[in-house]
């Protein structure tokens, strides 16, 4: 349906259907004379004019050139609008016709040219009137006029400065319906030739094409008060082409990369990943060996376009996820090129792996190849053509791309290969140079092939920083693995004992300084002096922790501060000082979660309590000389006193404490809450009393009985002891407050009460047990005074029990006897009444106790 010729208005009006019925021809001619018209009036005008300002009576110009002239320049300004007027007509009423449309472009050429004469002669006579404006405003402004001016000329002269007015706008307005002529043909143009390039395959041309009819269409679009209904037409005929343009480019760039992907729920497992393909197309088709390579041709288009960006970073994101992703992520798995007559083919294969990550080098050596298989067959395309006297082209493919991916490609290198790769031990460090060439080859590959520009990226920094990376590493390796013995069980336990050390490799010695010398000097003194130490020694474990168990997190964990505080004295002093700041994290870490972690199995289990107890023991012993043990051999920073631990032994002993006497708390709560369903030892001749008090005593020592066999070879023997003398002295004191609260005691409740107190004197020593053999508890058993406070006192309320008023009296002996060393005299005159009746007897003892 396209026009066989003429321009696009021409195209516009044919398709329209509709004839106008009016003579162009008779149009056109009317307007020609009007031309001569005016030309012949500025004729005489001129002529006019020069007589009028040299003066007189005839200086005046003929009222009738002007009255002939005036409207001929009013009718010639005006045919250019009537020239628009008609084409917006035919526009609008949709009235071309293809014949009278070519004439008329002909037509209004001839015009143009005519107008163009018309333009030239009025700025001809623009420097006359501006010479005429510079006499009237000389004569209006003057400062001394000689005379007034003859009033007819002054109005002469502003009619003609009005009409001049009226002229210059026509002419503007009329300039400017010229170049929207000329953009409307520009943008014709553009399209035709578009369709010729597209048809014939040759995309940059087609793509530079649309461009520009895209920039008239935007100055058409540009011009203020000459909305055109055609331009919305325009501005959608645009757009429709693009687009069928885009289609055109996706169908060949399709062609030229065909990816075959997993399915999309399998597409993070080595399996599925095995299934990804990508088909390069290597060899042009017949078709398109006269338009160039199809790759430059389709993506130097696209770049034209704008569209560029959004198909690049589709195929870079493809190219992440299912190429160099899995190359990085999984070991096993191998680039494999197949390379046939037309495509060019990248897939996978599997081989078994050596060890759980890849090396860099392996990594990069993968990477580097499907690079250079892209940049072989896609990426080395540059995005604009060059100049014909330049040899270079500007931005490439490669670069572009590398723009796109090679930030989150670095970042997937670092997290899954190089941080793999840092070395746990300060003694492989020197061993990391290899990694770093390796990355320096590696970026100098990418660079060479115009992937990467400009200088040191993050990738390589990483690599280079390798001190920093490594203390990181180590740092977090070791924090880790603390928290995880941290967490782990307590009750699995191991048995320290004096003669018990940490496992540590021989430290080295400090090295030639001060403390060298001052050990030196020492030496000398020892060898010339006399021997005045003291013969009598303190034995070799004095300072040593008691023997008892502690946990084996506890100790696995203590060896790893030794370890690592080793490692420091090997370290730069960077590395060094976050080392050991490292270690004191640990223990700050203890300090904060174990109680947490574990607090409901803390208060819960007294076993628990006393493990955590001696776990806090042991580490705050450690703590008092582990900084002095490596003071000398850590970085001259921390060599002047800031290596030190003592500063948490208070904490560690005060956490272990607490913990165990919260736990003898509850057991005392429990020893109380048993004795109080004893009936306050009363009525003891009341057999359901009796029983609830025998019930009452024999569950104290079942639990007393119990927490020992709980707390054995737990808890050092001292702690041990004095845990449960403790808490049996709590029961003594308890039957003795309640019995000695009695009044009335009668002989058989005393001897219920007597026979409850000897269970207790009889069994009450059998609860100490703090070692597995029976034979070596005897010693401790035989020292229950010396734990229980109240078990004297406890004895004497026995023999109270049992004695008459004069036996009463000799152990009170005036106060100095054993009976007063436990009791006040009110507590035995309140015992006295209470088991004697009133006599004269009575009154005599108790008049004696005082």
């Amino acid at each position: 349906m396209a026009a066989p010729a003429g321009s696009l208005v021409a195209a516009v009006l044919a398709h329209s259907g509709r004839l106008d019925k009016e003579d162009l021809g008779t149009r056109i001619g009317r307007l020609s004379r009007r031309v001569e018209e005016l030309k012949a009036g500025q004729e005489r005008g001129a002529v006019g004019d020069k007589r009028g300002l040299r003066g007189g009576p005839g200086g005046r110009r003929p009222r009738a050139a002007r009255l002939v002239a005036g409207p001929a320049l009013r009718r010639a300004a005006s045919a250019p609008g009537e020239v628009c007027n008609m084409i917006n007509k035919k526009y609008n009423e949709f009235l071309p016709s293809m014949q009278s449309a070519e004439d008329l472009v002909s037509q209004v050429d001839g015009l143009s040219s005519n107008i163009d004469l018309l333009k030239a002669g009025i700025e001809n006579e623009v420097t006359a009137w501006s010479s005429l404006g510079a006499v009237v405003d000389a004569i209006r402004f003057h400062p001394k006029p000689v005379g007034p001016p003859p009033i007819l000329v002054q109005q002469d002269l502003n009619v003609a400065v009005a009409e001049f007015t009226e002229l210059k706008q026509q002419l503007e307005r009329d300039t400017l319906v010229l170049s929207i002529l000329k953009k409307l043909q520009e943008f014709d143009t553009a399209i035709k030739e578009y369709n010729t390039a597209l048809l014939e395959k040759k995309y940059v041309a087609a793509a530079q094409q649309l461009e520009k009819a895209r920039s008239s269409l935007k100055m058409l679009e540009s011009r203020k008060g000459f909305e055109l209904k055609i331009l919305k037409a325009l501005g959608t005929e645009l757009t429709v082409q693009t687009q069928n343009m885009l289609y055109h480019l996706g169908e060949e760039w399709q062609k030229l990369t065909v990816w075959k992907l997993p399915p999309s729920k399998e597409s993070s497992s080595l399996e599925s990943v095995m299934h990804s393909e990508l088909h390069l197309r290597t060899v042009p088709s017949k078709e398109e060996d006269i338009a160039g390579p199809p790759v430059v041709s389709v993506l130097q288009a696209f770049a034209v376009l704008g569209e560029l960006h959004t198909k690049l970073k589709i195929f870079g994101q493809l190219l992440l996820k299912y190429i160099l992703k899995p190359l990085i992520s999984y070991p096993s798995l191998q680039p494999f090129t197949e390379e046939q007559s037309d495509v060019f083919i990248l897939r996978f294969k599997s081989e078994e792996p050596n060890l759980d990550h890849s090396s860099p080098m392996e990594v990069f050596d993968k990477i580097k190849l499907i690079f250079e298989v892209l940049h072989k067959y896609l990426l080395n395309v540059p995005l604009e053509q060059p100049a014909e006297d330049k040899k270079e082209c500007r931005v490439t493919l490669a670069e572009l791309l590398g723009d796109m991916i090679w930030e989150e490609l670095s970042d997937c290198l670092i997290q899954n290969c190089l941080v793999n790769s840092i070395p746990t031990n300060s003694s492989k460090l020197e061993q990391y140079i290899e990694v770093i060439k390796s990355t320096e080859e590696f970026e100098k590959a990418l660079k060479n092939m115009q992937f990467l520009k400009g200088d040191t990226t993050d990738l390589l920094k990483y690599a280079r920083n390798v001190n920093s990376h490594f203390a990181n590493k180590k740092c977090q390796d070791v924090i880790v693995a603390a928290r995880n013995l941290m967490t782990s069980e307590i009750h699995n336990t191991v048995k320290i004992t004096p003669d018990s050390c940490v496992a540590l490799p021989r430290l080295p010695d400090p090295g030639a300084g001060d403390h060298l010398k001052m050990q030196k000097t020492s030496k000398l003194l020892h060898n010339d002096m006399v021997n005045l130490e003291n013969e009598t020694k303190l034995s070799q474990y004095t300072f040593s922790l008691p023997t008892c168990r502690i946990s084996s997190s506890v100790e696995k964990l203590m060896e790893l501060a030794y370890q690592t505080l080793l490692e420091a004295t090997a370290s730069t002093d960077q590395c060094c000082i976050q080392l050991f700041c490292s270690v004191r994290n640990i223990f700050q870490l203890f300090y904060d979660v174990v109680p947490t972690y574990h607090k409901e199995n803390l208060q819960k289990l007294p076993q628990l309590a006393a493990i955590h107890h001696n776990n806090c023991m042991y580490i705050a012993h450690h703590l008092l000389t582990l900084g002095h043990q490596f003071r000398y051999r850590l970085t001259n920073i921390l060599c002047d006193g800031a290596a030190t631990f003592v500063d948490l032994v208070p904490g560690f002993r005060r956490l272990g404490m607490e913990c165990f006497l919260a736990q003898m708390r509850v057991q005392k709560g429990e020893i109380l809450e048993r004795l109080s369903s004893a009936r306050n030892f009363s009525n003891m001749d009341d057999e359901e009393n009796y029983c609830a008090a025998n019930k009452a005593i024999r569950q104290v020592l079942h639990q007393l009985k119990r927490l020992g066999k709980v707390w054995q070879d737990v808890l050092p023997v001292n702690v041990y002891c004095k845990a449960m003398g403790t808490l049996l002295n709590t029961a003594l004191s308890e039957i003795v407050t309640r019995i000695a609260a009695l009044e009335d005691i009668s002989a058989e409740d005393a001897d219920r009460l007597y026979s409850l107190c000897r269970t207790m004197v009889e069994e009450g020593p059998q609860v100490f047990t703090p070692l597995p053999e029976d034979d070596k508890n005897k010693t401790y058993q035989e020292e229950v005074p010396v734990y229980v406070q109240k078990w004297m006192t406890f004895k004497e309320l026995m023999i109270i029990l049992q004695a008459n008023l004069q036996e009463i009296v000799d152990q009170w002996a005036d106060g100095k006897g054993p009976l007063a060393a436990e009791f006040s005299a009110a507590e035995v005159k309140s015992l006295i009444r209470a088991l004697f009746q009133n006599t004269e007897r009575r009154a005599a003892a108790l008049a004696k106790i005082k």
